[in-house]
């Protein structure tokens, strides 16, 4: 998932794809605030109104990864921005009106802001308010489940990988497994990420996964929706770290498909598409003059994760060392959400993101929002102050990823 561009960009994607997601989003987003309205618990500077929950969100979670905790105002803004059903727009610049008909509720948002909610949960200073909207939110989202087992970007829109992944990814961080998660007809969200999976026979994107079919039905490679799923389908999210033993990412067809294989088929074809400049790219918009195709490196920087979470950490380095020379501008345009994609890229191959080429991160991205309580020096080396949200993670997931030999077992199992 492209973190940078989750709110507009998805509205449009569901407009040019013609899905019933562009209907559940047609509603009008709150007025856009100024730079010089904004609140002050709000991390970054622009304007919030597509993406304010989601960088808020990805933000704690690069934060609580490298062992700072928000300050309470910004957790404070966090919680603030829920709506009394439990669900999450991309951004209310006014909380004290109650959300309505007309509010844009928002399945990613919520999930991340689920996520990042849980993060920092030890740490905050009201828990118990933390406790209340992690269950509230978890159970808006069960009740705006399709009947395919997936999600889309807006309640009742039709299901695709992005949104589908990153509830599957929030699931896991409450202490859910996905696979338990299933819809009026029975259906997992791992059911509805199988549908989305392209075998490895395919010529154009063998192994990778698509957004969503397109309008006669056919799908269609997507590198962003790949990465998102191959984390779902491994039982992971944006905060995976290295898997071992290593191993390269093979492509194989089984004959009753199952999701850690669809999983480790994604990571297949985005080593193979890394492989190709470093980087991923993005086709020009339609309409542009500029025909070229761009550096892509926010699902670059997704892609690193992905691999490395598949035990494929090798094949990401190539990608990880770009990024160190290549990104620089591109965050700091991108602000708190593409410091943080890089923060997590770094995590996720033991690199430090406080020398990522010559950036500090975790200072660039402490510095888009209130000042977060600094780490504390003199804990353990295993406690989860110092490991970030590692430690819950691993109790929240409860899935153990082997993926020597081809043997995985996830929590899906379990």
């Amino acid at each position: 998932m492209n973190t940078v561009r989750r709110g507009a960009a998805a509205l449009a994607a569901a407009a040019v794809l013609g899905t019933g997601a562009a209907g559940a989003a047609s509603a009008a987003p709150s007025p856009s605030p100024s730079a010089g309205t904004l609140p002050s618990g709000l991390y970054g500077t622009k304007d919030p109104t597509y993406d304010g929950v989601w960088r808020q969100s990805l933000a704690f979670l690069a934060q609580r990864g490298t062992g700072y905790q928000p300050a309470d105002p910004a957790v404070d803004w966090l919680l603030g921005q829920q709506c009394a059903d439990g669900s999450f727009a991309s951004y209310r610049a006014d909380v004290s009106k109650p959300c309505d008909a007309k509010t844009m509720r928002d399945t990613n948002a919520t999930a991340v802001a689920v996520q990042a909610l849980r993060a920092v949960r030890r740490q905050a200073a009201a828990p118990e308010a933390i406790d209340k909207a992690v269950k509230a939110g978890s159970d808006w989202l069960r009740s705006v489940q399709n009947k395919d087992g997936g999600w889309g970007y807006g309640a009742g829109g039709a299901s695709d990988a992005n949104s589908t992944s990153v509830v599957v990814g929030a699931l896991a961080a409450i202490g859910v497994r996905p696979g338990s998660f299933t819809s009026a007809e029975g259906r997992t969200p791992y059911d509805a990420l199988l549908a989305f999976a392209l075998p490895c026979s395919d010529e154009d994107g063998a192994g990778a996964f698509a957004y969503q079919p397109d309008k006669t039905g056919k799908l269609l490679a997507n590198a962003d929706a790949t990465a998102a799923a191959t984390l779902a389908g491994l039982g992971k999210s944006v905060v995976a770290t290295k898997a071992s033993p290593e191993q390269p990412p093979t492509c194989t067809d089984l004959s009753k498909p199952t999701v850690e294989r669809a999983a480790l088929n994604g990571a297949s074809y985005l080593s193979k598409a890394l492989a190709k400049t470093g980087h991923l790219t993005l086709p020009p918009m339609p309409g542009a003059t500029d025909t070229a195709e761009q550096p892509d490196i926010g699902n670059t920087a997704d892609a690193v994760v992905a691999l490395a979470a598949a035990g494929a950490a090798k094949e990401a380095e190539p990608a990880l060392t770009w990024l160190e020379k290549n990104s620089a501008a591109w965050a700091k345009e991108g602000g708190p959400a593409a410091y943080a994609q890089l923060i997590l890229a770094a995590r996720a191959t033991d690199t430090d993101p406080r020398e990522f080429g010559t950036a500090d991160l975790v200072e660039q991205l402490n510095a888009t929002g209130p000042a977060p309580k600094t780490p504390d020096t003199s804990a353990s080396s295993t406690s989860d102050d110092e490991a970030g949200f590692d430690v819950w993670w691993i109790i929240g997931i409860g899935t153990l990823v082997g993926v020597g030999v081809g043997f995985l077992v996830s929590g899906r199992k379990k």
